[in-house]
């Protein structure tokens, strides 16, 4: 379907505006708005949770440039990544399709089967498999937007396989940091192991160096069209920042008041409840630094009237396992849950000319970016591609899109205490089904979003209709499920649940303190990487 005449007119109004509104010192840059296709700048943080900026409400966290791109765009609360870990969620942002459909379900090198057994977490469940890199029949977005004219760009965290299955063979012209890791081995500041982004400066900070990189791609494609995905390996773990930066947040965590306790048990591992790690706070606003000097070359450039801009995370902030960095409070869990703290994100869009500080409260999801892009710039859809997500052109246009069902497939059990589980949200509904003995919870996200209140036993036919819509989407797409662990000990996974009530929850909440501490210096060195010219 080509998109329709009010949206070029959008784009063409604002050329003719930049042709009479620019002196004659900056004409040279005037054929840079010259283009009806607008550019397009994805930005994609990594683990960063829905409350995780300001605007969203985090009174800890600052977060000044991606609030602007919230602010001069759409902001639609009810955004969802399309799974409660990285992969899936990547590449359902790609392809435009489920997890369980393009059947990466887990983190690319999560355990499967009986080797989940080495964890020793003693579940009742043998994970299932997934595929393990990018299917490369499919159209990826990238791919798509070539076919129109852009110059592709990809830079930061890839994870969604290695040789053979890179962002050079899924469509991206240009790669600079995207490889097999989906961690920042060897941490933020440089020397740091990428072969795809050779160290340059000693103690240069990662983000910005994506930042850079990005800038750099932008200027020598001004007078092109292009599409920028600029992949923050940011907030990701380990999480490290400057001394500068944990000296502001711990001096702010301690005029906010530190809570006595900073945790509560879940069903696996202790879930974070407060918001003041100033080490995580510090990374947050080094990547919203990198974007606001992205943003400032845009208008530089005098791209930003005519670049349409995204800015959206790949799964929920982590609350628990991992670095236990953050909260999402009032969502309930964070990264590898099934809750709303796992899967629901800052999901923001910019249009020139349209939507500019709205609100939207439509359940949209990861899926979706695919075809809303394509019909931004004037494309036809590719609805054999993009099986699963629907275009949001009419909603920044300010009208509606038909109600229909979001679904997520997570058959594996999260590094950070998430169970195996499928999802299905239809309006305020929102259906758990849990593998481990097939039990149902039934949640009303809109007089509920703490998800406190499990009613299935009171609305026996919502839960029948919604079960019965989710696994005939599961069983016609072919997902694959968890099996029983014929070794499971009950005995066993008691000890484990005892011992890290005894034992790790006590030391998190030493840990919390110990970061907050007048005295505390890192395990590391990365406090001594600052950039230096040798």
């Amino acid at each position: 379907m080509k998109i329709k005449l009010p949206i070029f007119t959008v784009f063409t109004l604002l050329i003719l505006l930049n042709f009479s509104c620019k002196s004659d010192k900056n004409k040279s840059s005037i054929t840079t708005n010259e283009k009806v296709k607008p550019n397009i700048l994805f930005i994609l943080a990594d683990d960063f949770g829905y409350k995780d900026t300001s605007v969203m409400g985090s009174e800890y966290y600052e977060t000044p440039n991606i609030d602007k791109i919230a602010n001069q765009g759409m902001n639609f609360t009810n955004g969802y990544a399309n799974c409660q870990v990285c992969s899936p969620s990547r590449a359902s942002i790609l392809t435009g399709k489920n997890t369980a459909r393009h059947g990466i379900t887990d983190w690319i090198g999560a355990a499967v089967g009986g080797k989940w057994r080495n964890k020793k977490r003693y579940n009742k469940l043998l994970p299932a498999d997934y595929n393990h890199q990018l299917n490369l029949s499919y159209t990826t977005l990238p791919e798509a937007l070539k076919t129109q004219g852009y110059k592709t760009f990809f830079t930061g965290k890839w994870h969604l396989g290695g040789e053979g299955s890179s962002p050079e063979d899924h469509g991206f012209d240009i790669n600079k940091g995207g490889w097999e890791s989906g961690s920042p081995k060897g941490g933020y500041f440089s020397p740091w192991i990428n072969p795809t982004l050779p160290n340059t400066k000693k103690g240069e900070n990662l983000s910005m160096r994506l930042a850079d990189e990005t800038i750099n791609f932008m200027k020598q494609n001004k007078d092109t069209t292009f599409f920028a995905f600029l992949s923050f390996y940011a907030v990701h773990g380990p999480i490290q920042t400057t001394q500068e930066k944990w000296q502001k947040y711990q001096q702010k965590a301690q005029e906010l008041g530190v809570a006595e306790q900073g945790f509560k048990m879940g069903h696996f591992l202790p879930i974070k409840q407060q918001q003041d790690n100033p080490i995580y706070a510090g990374l947050v606003e080094t990547m919203d630094d990198a974007i606001g000097k992205v943003m400032n070359s845009l208008k530089e450039m005098g791209l930003d009237d005519n670049t349409i801009v995204v800015f959206t995370s790949d799964n929920g902030g982590v609350s628990s396992g991992d670095s236990f960095s953050t909260s999402n409070l009032p969502l309930r869990g964070g990264k590898g849950y099934q809750f709303e703290g796992g899967i629901r994100e800052p999901y923001f869009i910019k249009v020139p000319g349209l939507a500019n500080g709205q609100i939207n409260t439509t359940p949209v999801t990861g899926s979706d970016f695919y075809p809303t892009l394509l019909e931004l710039v004037g494309a036809d859809l590719l609805p054999e591609e993009h099986q699963d997500g629907v275009s949001l052109v009419p909603i920044l246009k300010g009208e509606t899109i038909a109600k229909r069902p979001l679904i997520w497939h997570y058959p594996h059990y999260g590094n950070q205490g998430g169970e195996p589980s499928s999802i299905i949200r239809e309006g305020k509904w929102k259906l758990i089904h849990y593998y481990e003995d097939g039990h149902k919870e039934l949640y009303d996200l809109e007089n509920d979003i703490e998800e406190a209140n499990n009613i299935a036993e009171n609305n026996p036919e919502t839960v029948k209709y919604l079960d019965e819509k989710l696994f005939n989407y599961l069983n016609e797409v072919g997902a694959r499920f968890p099996v029983k662990d014929d070794e499971y000990n009950a005995e066993l996974e008691k000890k484990y649940l005892e011992s890290v009530i005894k034992n790790q929850w006590p030391n998190l909440e030493k840990q919390r303190l110990k970061f907050l501490s007048d005295d505390f210096k890192p395990n590391d060195t990365w406090w001594d990487s600052k950039t230096t010219v040798d």
